[in-house]
């Protein structure tokens, strides 16, 4: 620890806090459909693409046919996508002859860029055309945040207006979330990366000679466009195997922080959008702590555990085995608790080399939903799930029907609420006790004992998350991981939105009921506790057992001098 990593912490920070509710009220005002400064520039390209799509922008959903065109747009993008990646080598821009991808590698792949996960179980540039990157991941890049965004939408609608049956029209929600809020925010962090040093070319790669009169192939590529929306909409996936470890998608410490911060801005941001929204800004703020207590206290634990001596390795300080040794290890910590608070999954250490500790709560922060600030759209509505469970039990323990902004909380919706919160809870523990248990799934892990099960726990729960980091240490490149994972995110990703829907169009046709002296405020400090204690008291009941067989039993051998 030096005084400058604290007060570039002070300075990343405080422009979180104060930018959040800027952009907060631009992405109000768009997707309320207001005029904002681009729209006389979008607008006519908004208006082309529903004459294209046969779109039309006045019709209303109900939440069944919301969710029925949330689930159309997203198959046919699996299967679009599917198909691309496995005829890749007959199509234009491949001038690395690439070969076609294997169909399940490819069905993992389209799985997890159209969840918005974004696992890789392949090195980009070795597998990829530029035309598979481009045409391929970095356009669901774009369209999985959307549709992400497009469900908080739905579920805001469902708590904003009374006595209604829609909650709007998915296709403008998805086109006005990518024109008026993606691509231009895209945009210019493809420009900074590009003056920063990041590649965008659709050159053949580069050939080098060594100093030892070797050759050396150096891969090039498109890749400042996807580096940039990987960030900025939670998606994660490295144009390289490396990801932001590789010098072309992170070569300066100013792009680090840059793209630690575009992963933040815009679901830091959504929780102002809908207090704005729901013209509640006050328990925007309280929603914005607790998301914000989480996050800096897994960083803090974190970069605690990272200096602490390590008797297995003669207490040798820093531990930079797998860090980020050009940022210092300050900013690997910062970054793995960033991407993992999200459902980013962009990485630029490896966590398989992280202290146990501090490998721990990257895991736990998946575990509890990648809810700090959570991926775009998805952090807030999973977020609003656990408020939903919380006024439910403190209206219970005070002796009225819960409420929560003006809607009575029942059972139907305290049901799907929990449904929404356990069912990536159940896809992680159960497949990791399938893959401990098959050979199969012990054939992926690169460690036996703790370290081992951390490593296949991390791979369930970074995919039931939506989240696609990786320990480092798990061969998931195998049929058994690729179908078992592949399905798991399918699961993980429209399960929860199938729920949160079902809520959303509960919720739309109740009346608003004005507060009353029994009404639990949701824009307090007991609230702002209460609500917190819950979110870890969930996440602790359900996978304390699995940590403790896991990372906290490494801990202890660590500490006694030992490994497994």
């Amino acid at each position: 620890m030096n005084i400058h990593n604290f007060i570039e912490l002070a300075v990343f920070f405080s422009l979180l806090i104060g930018l959040a509710p800027l952009l907060g009220r631009y992405m109000a005002r768009v997707l309320s459909g207001e005029s904002t400064l681009l729209s006389k520039l979008l607008a006519p390209l908004e208006m082309a693409v529903y004459r294209v799509g046969a779109i039309r922008p006045d019709e209303k959903m109900s939440w069944k046919k919301y969710f029925q065109a949330v689930l159309i747009f997203n198959v046919i993008g699996l299967v679009s996508l599917w198909i691309l990646m496995m005829i890749q080598t007959w199509l234009p821009l491949n001038p690395m002859k690439l070969a076609n991808v294997p169909w399940d590698l490819a069905l993992n792949t389209a799985i997890s860029f159209i969840t918005n996960t974004n696992w890789q179980a392949y090195s980009g540039e070795a597998t990829l055309s530029y035309f598979t990157q481009m045409a391929g991941l970095t356009v669901h890049n774009f369209l999985s945040a959307a549709t992400g965004l497009a469900v908080l939408l739905a579920l805001t609608r469902g708590l904003r207006h009374a006595s209604i049956q829609e909650l709007g029209n998915f296709w403008v929600d998805v086109t006005r979330s990518t024109l008026y809020i993606f691509l231009p925010l895209s945009l210019i962090m493809a420009v900074f990366l590009i003056s920063q040093g990041v590649p965008q070319t659709l050159s053949r790669y580069a050939t080098a000679h060594t100093l030892e009169g070797a050759e050396q192939v150096i891969p090039l590529g498109p890749v400042a466009s996807q580096v940039a929306i990987k960030h900025l909409g939670t998606n994660g996936g490295g144009f390289f195997g490396e990801n932001s470890a590789h010098p072309f998608e992170n070569p300066t410490p100013l792009t680090n922080f840059t793209e630690v911060f575009g992963l933040l801005m815009i679901p830091a941001s959504l929780v102002f959008t809908f207090g704005f929204m729901i013209g509640d800004k006050r328990h925007a703020w309280c929603l914005f702590s607790v998301m914000m207590i989480v996050l800096v206290g897994s960083f803090a634990v974190s970069w605690w555990a990272e200096t602490q001596p390590n008797p297995v390795t003669a207490n040798v300080l820093p531990q930079l085995e797998g860090k980020e040794v050009r940022f210092g290890v300050m900013n690997s910590v910062l970054f793995a608790t960033a991407t993992t608070g999200t459902s980013c999954g962009a990485v630029n250490a490896m966590h398989d080399s992280f202290m146990p500790l501090a490998g721990l709560m990257p895991l736990l922060n998946m575990m509890l939903g990648c809810i700090a600030f959570g991926g775009v759209g998805a952090g807030l509505y999973g977020m609003l799930m656990h408020v939903l469970i919380t006024v439910f039990i403190a209206g219970l323990m005070v002796g009225r029907t819960p409420e929560y902004l003006g809607k009575k909380i029942q059972a139907w919706e305290a049901a799907w609420a929990a449904v929404a919160i356990l069912l990536p809870n159940l896809l992680i523990l159960l497949g990791s006790a399938l893959s401990a248990t098959v050979s199969a799934g012990l054939a992926g892990p690169s460690n036996s004992g703790p370290h081992g099960l951390s490593e296949i726990l991390y791979a369930f729960s970074s995919c039931a998350a939506n989240n696609g980091s990786a320990f480092a240490g798990l061969n998931a490149n195998s049929v058994f991981y690729n179908l078992s994972l592949g399905a798991v995110m399918w699961v993980g990703r429209f399960g929860c939105i199938f729920a949160v829907l079902a809520i959303a169009g509960s919720l739309a046709c109740k009346m608003t009921v004005p507060a009353s002296p029994g009404t639990f405020p949701t824009n307090g400090l007991t609230f702002t506790l209460v609500l917190l204690g819950i979110i870890l008291i969930v996440g602790a009941l359900t996978f304390f057992p699995a940590l403790c067989l896991g990372p906290i039993v490494e801990h202890g051998l660590m500490i006694s001098g030992r490994v497994f």
